[in-house]
């Protein structure tokens, strides 16, 4: 019997009260703390919040209504529309009213504020969009009271786990972007070539480069919300790879006159305007149609690998001496498909192509792919540490 069963057997042989969230914590409106002004400096002194992902937004000199939290009075910052939260333990400002300060009633000085801390991070809430949730659902939210002995053991235990996990996760983190940067030299060394090494060819010479006009477009398209024919946009390009996270479909259009549009395996397309230079490759077909402000190129395979083209736009060389040198200066940043197709393209034997596209394939996916490689080390150690805080909170109720 390890020491936290010990201590369930001592204190609450009988199970546990479980209390709702707003019978054990307070909560204040943070109106007088938010802070004025957008002007943040490393030089001032004083943290401004936000729950979000983004903590610490930056820091402002405004030394009027700070709330003065600390490692004896700390308090949870809880934005109330994403019901995202943090730990606090020093003096800030807020962003905006849409936090709650909360904090541990001064009635429940057997309960370790802490240890709610850690209860609630075992919530698993899904939050409606534009609603405000700690009084009207999240503070209802039922969380375990043990004896203080079992809350002060437990939080022992995962604030050990936590700095340990938070240890590892920094070294992986620096190892993760010693290995990016490892990565990129070795690719951009392995598709760099001389005028004298390969062939080199205009873009337009070989493979087609054409985008669809808005008139078009917006003439036979019909976007909905549901459907199973995805219209592809510039924001469903991202780091090299199709993201669709947010899509618009077009199954309703008439897909007889926008051929032009109908994308297959191994089309690339490329951001020309605002976001510029990201690239990805169609992987099936009968499923995605071209939006506009995204180009389509369509190369012929039997003269390059579009794996080993995706691999070469990615390289600073591309950049610098391809992308930079055709961008528009206008204050809308975009390139022409006339610039587009003049891009200068090597062209290895493709068997030279797929020996370099066999090794950035081994390594981008050990640097960058979040089911291998040293980002799914990184989730597994997340994962690891919320399964163990979830068995310390798990908890037989008492029944009343």
């Amino acid at each position: 019997m390890n020491k936290i069963e010990q201590l369930l057997e001592r204190y609450c042989p009988d199970g546990v009260e479980f209390k709702e969230l707003w019978e054990v914590c307070d909560y204040i409106q943070p109106t007088k703390y938010i802070v004025k002004s957008n002007k943040y400096s490393n030089d001032f002194k004083i943290p401004v919040l936000t729950a979000g992902k983004t903590f610490i937004l930056g820091y402002t000199d405004e030394i009027d209504w700070i709330y003065n939290a600390s490692i004896e009075n700390p308090v949870i910052i809880f934005d109330d529309f994403t019901t995202s939260f943090h730990w606090v333990d020093f003096n800030f400002k807020v962003k905006s009213s849409a936090l709650k300060i909360i904090k541990l009633k001064e009635s429940n000085e057997n309960d370790v504020f802490r240890f709610i801390y850690f209860a609630m991070k075992c919530i698993w809430y899904k939050p409606q969009d534009h609603a405000r949730h700690w009084i009207s659902k999240y503070s209802k939210f039922k969380v375990p009271t043990p004896d203080e002995p079992i809350q002060q053991e437990i939080v022992k235990i995962l604030d050990t786990f936590t700095q340990l996990e938070a240890e590892l996760e920094a070294e992986l983190e620096a190892e993760l972007e010693a290995r990016k940067k490892q990565y990129e030299y070795y690719r951009d060394e392995m598709l760099s070539f001389g005028d004298d090494e390969v062939e080199w060819k205009e873009l337009g010479e070989v493979w087609e480069v054409t985008k669809l006009a808005w008139y078009e477009f917006t003439k036979h398209v019909r976007y909905s919300d549901t459907g199973n024919i995805i219209a592809l946009r510039a924001l469903n390009v991202k780091k090299w790879t199709l993201d669709i996270s947010q899509v618009k479909y077009v199954d309703g259009s008439e897909f007889e006159k926008l051929s032009r549009s109908k994308l297959y395996i191994n089309d690339m397309l490329f951001t020309y305007v605002w976001t510029i230079w990201e690239v990805a490759l169609i992987d099936i077909n009968d499923k995605y149609y071209l939006a506009p402000n995204v180009a389509r190129i369509r190369f012929n395979t039997e003269v390059i690998n579009p794996t080993f083209m995706r691999y070469y736009f990615q390289t600073h060389i591309f950049i610098t001496n391809q992308i930079n040198r055709y961008l528009s200066s206008s204050s809308m940043k975009n390139l022409t498909m006339t610039n587009i197709r003049k891009f200068r393209i090597p062209l290895p034997s493709l068997q030279k192509q797929q020996e370099i596209v066999n090794v950035l394939d081994k390594f981008d996916a050990l640097v960058n792919d979040i089911s291998s490689g040293l980002p799914a080390e990184i989730k597994a150690r997340k994962q690891q540490y919320e399964y163990y805080r979830e068995k310390l909170l798990t908890f037989k109720e008492l029944e009343k």
